[in-house]
Order: structure tokens, then sequence, then C-alpha cells
């Protein structure tokens, strides 16, 4: 199966910046279907990115984010070549993860 996570990270000195799209349903379980039923909560609880065995940036999520989520945002302390790991996990036991070299 294909990552649900796409990443692009670039080192520019010694700021690294990091966009990552995850493509998840998001669902907040208060949305009903076209039958009228309502769609289970379904959401990403944690996403977490690593570089060099450090966590750079973690985000306790709940039902209040969109869809297929972006993220942005920049860490120092990296450099080109170095590997950045990126996992989720979500309220229904669901995980995904995926490593991208810092280019």
């Amino acid at each position: 199966m294909a990552s649900s996570i796409r990443v692009r990270s670039t080192s520019n000195g010694d700021i690294t910046e990091v966009q990552a799209l995850i493509q998840h349903p998001m669902d907040t379980g208060l949305v009903k279907d076209s039958k009228g039923e309502v769609i289970p909560a379904h959401f990403i609880q944690q996403l977490k990115f690593e570089c060099n065995g450090k966590d750079v940036f973690v985000a306790d999520w709940g039902t209040a984010v969109s869809k297929d989520p972006y993220v942005k945002f920049s860490f120092k302390g990296a450099k080109k070549g170095d590997d950045l790991k990126i996992s989720w996990t979500d309220n229904k036991g669901g995980s995904d993860t995926t490593t991208a070299k810092i280019a």
C-alpha cells in the first residue's frame, strides 16, 4: 500500500523547512451520510516528525482538523542528507510512517 504521507523537506543553512500532506478522512463523528446515518469519528490523534532521533514537531489532534491535513514548519539542527521520519496514529488504531531525505 502506498503511504498516505507526502513530504518535502529542504535545508538552507541551519534552517530546514518541511511541508507535508497527509491523506486521511478526519471525520468528526458529527456528520451524516446520504442515508442519514452518522459517520463515525475517524481522525489522526498524533502526528510526529523526528530527525536524528529527536522529535522536531509533535501535534496532538482532535476532530477540528480538516480532511487531508497540510502541515508546514521549520526547525534547526538538520542538514542535507539527514533522514526525517514522519508518523501518525489515529483513533481507530490506524497508523502510517514514512522517511524522507532532507534535500
